[in-house]
């Protein structure tokens, strides 16, 4: 049939379908009453305007195996044959339920294609996962002479962002703009959230601030616009700006409110928020919302309170990871490793950010027994191979002292990342193997990882704690030589350090003296505490005047220049340090071990 190439793929379905009483009846024209039988119904044939009825009604419930028992009918009836009105109706159909390949074989078949039926098929590939079949469909529509309405461009926006493709985002903005289509609010809203996706919040501020008009979805998307790019202070500020204009917070308001309140540590206007939500029974107070409130006392230090939370709610699988990774981040990882036992034990399901939180707990007590059983039950799970959990693994064994199993583990990645080399890089270098430190550092070179400053930062303490001072100059010096980079504060820090522990005091003391930074009060202790090794009490008085003129709080830095006069006989210069720091009040916090 021309104008139906679906025939072949319905033929068999034509033959076997016993057409139900469905909503044929209760959907054709006021002509045909429901009082009629279905059998009465699909005798007589529809015309095609009482399809047209039945087919929205389908698309818009939805109803798959019902419009599939209708396009049948259409096709046995002859209806469908040469009407570009009903094929566009089931293009959009099959578009609407998801099904992107047959609502294409009815697109393909249809000559003559309006605004509706690009827009269908439009939205069906943005709203089902086809972002870049979307920007396809978009420029044939463009090329076909068809021009894009209100109705198309929030998909071909929010494909843009899906995509990231942001030249594209900006071009399709500015087709918006010189349509005049820029003051329709769904479409200001989709610019919204396209720009919110690209991190480019400055755009998406003057998108928002030339919005006549703004409703509660424009204000939600800026505040979780600016807490999803880790600008808390501005999304507490644009929610501030929202009450005042006299709209009511809904769910996705307080979501993105509560991840700001847990992100500023500001548990009383988190509390608040709670209350409200009791009040109010937001959304039937849901799981979501829950969780949001567990994670915000968690980050707050409220452990108390979330735990109380957690136990009167049911709970999932974000709640349970919530919870763990609270205790986990509050220090207390026994209580985190009991809960985790506690969670598998009642059969709820882990997932990836399960075993992340895990292994991070079991690297504070530090339990390997226990991270090794957790490891293994994460690579029965199918996380094995997984980048994150293989890196907390290495981290975790390495901790732990097993630098084997830390290296086994690396080197079963296959998809190593910067943040893995640099995790068995730290591990050589927590246990002193500094030549191994390096071999991995110059081994991560030649992969093509670029290392950072922290991968910088690493390898040199790695040089320091194992006494490489002539490798360590190496590497300082291919920062700037090699990757084209500044050495910051830091490591010059760690450089200071590792010259100042093999004893060459003074070349410490004139890199501290050419630094282009203001050197920290860290710096100058490494200095001092070399000084009390090596003996050189003039320097290390140096230190000391620059170290009291800083942060005159710091106990460490008088016990350590009392030991140097001590060590000398210089009881009068002990006696006077001794008393300067009694006199501003600095006491040397009592010693304490883990075991």
């Amino acid at each position: 049939m021309n104008g139906f190439p679906f025939l072949n793929f319905h033929r068999k379905t034509i033959q076997h379908t016993k057409f139900s009483i469905f909503s044929i009846s209760s959907m054709r024209s006021a002509s045909i009453t429901t009082a009629q039988s279905s059998d009465h119904i699909l005798g007589s044939a529809l015309t095609s305007s009482q399809c047209g009825v039945v087919l929205q009604s389908v698309t818009n419930s939805k109803s798959y195996r019902e419009g599939q028992s209708l396009h049948a009918h259409l096709i046995s009836s002859g209806v469908i044959q040469n009407n570009t009105y009903i094929s566009t109706k089931l293009a959009a159909f099959y578009a609407n339920c998801g099904h992107m390949d047959q609502a294409k074989i009815m697109f393909d078949g249809i000559v003559l294609k309006n605004s509706f039926l690009w827009n269908s098929l439009i939205r069906g590939c943005a709203c089902n996962g086809l972002p870049l079949r979307t920007i396809v469909y978009y420029r044939e529509m463009l090329s076909f002479g068809q021009k894009p309405d209100k109705f198309t461009y929030p998909f071909v926006i929010k494909s843009c962002g899906d995509l990231f493709l942001i030249q594209i985002g900006q071009r399709v903005h500015c087709e918006i703009v010189i349509r005049g289509l820029d003051s329709d609010i769904y479409v200001a809203n989709s610019l919204l959230a396209m720009y919110s996706k690209f991190g480019d919040m400055v755009n998406a501020g003057l998108v928002f601030d030339r919005m006549s008009v703004r409703d509660l979805t424009s204000w939600n998307t800026m505040v979780s616009g600016h807490v999803t790019n880790g600008n808390s202070d501005k999304a507490l500020d644009t929610f501030h700006l929202m009450e005042t204009s006299g709209l009511v917070p809904d769910s996705v308001t307080l979501l993105a409110i509560l991840s700001v309140f847990a992100d500023l540590r500001m548990a009383k206007q988190g509390k608040a928020v709670h209350g409200y939500v009791i009040r109010n029974d937001v959304a039937g107070c849901n799981s979501f919302l829950i969780n949001a409130l567990i994670n915000m006392y968690s980050s707050c230090k409220f452990m108390v309170d979330a735990r109380q939370l957690f136990d009167i709610t049911r709970k999932d699988t974000v709640s349970w990871n919530s919870m763990i990774s609270g205790y986990a981040r509050n220090g207390n990882a026994l209580e985190s490793l009991t809960l985790f036992c506690q969670m598998v034990t009642e059969g709820q399901g882990t997932d990836l950010a399960t075993f992340i939180a895990v292994l991070d707990a079991c690297k504070q007590v530090p339990a390997l027994d226990f991270g090794m059983a957790v490891h293994s039950h994460l690579v029965r799970k199918g996380f094995g191979s997984n980048t994150l959990t293989a890196t907390a693994v290495i981290s975790l064994y390495s901790k732990c002292g097993s630098l084997n199993c830390a290296r086994c583990a690396f080197d079963e990645l296959k998809d190593k990342n910067l943040v893995s080399w640099s995790a068995m890089l730290a591990g050589y270098g927590l246990h002193g193997k500094g030549r191994e430190a390096i071999s991995i550092f110059h081994e991560m070179a030649a992969n093509n990882i670029v290392p950072d400053e922290g991968t910088f930062t690493t390898v040199l303490t790695a040089c320091s704690h194992a006494g490489l001072v002539e490798e360590g100059r190496e590497l300082f010096h291919l920062i700037e030589q090699k990757y084209n980079n500044k050495p910051g504060l830091v490591h010059f820090a760690c450089f200071v350090d590792l010259l100042s522990r093999a004893g060459y005091l003074d070349e410490a003391y004139e890199i501290i003296k050419k630094m282009n930074f203001e050197p920290t009060s860290d710096i100058w202790t490494s200095l001092l505490s070399a000084c009390r090794v090596h003996g050189n009490i003039t320097l290390a008085e140096v230190c000391a005047q620059k170290i009291f003129e800083l942060d005159n709080q710091r106990a460490c830095s008088y016990i350590c220049l009392s030991h140097i006069y001590a060590a000398e006989e210089r009881w009068d210069d002990v006696e006077k340090v001794r008393s300067i720091q009694s006199s501003e009040g600095v006491a040397k916090p009592p010693g304490c071990s883990f075991m």
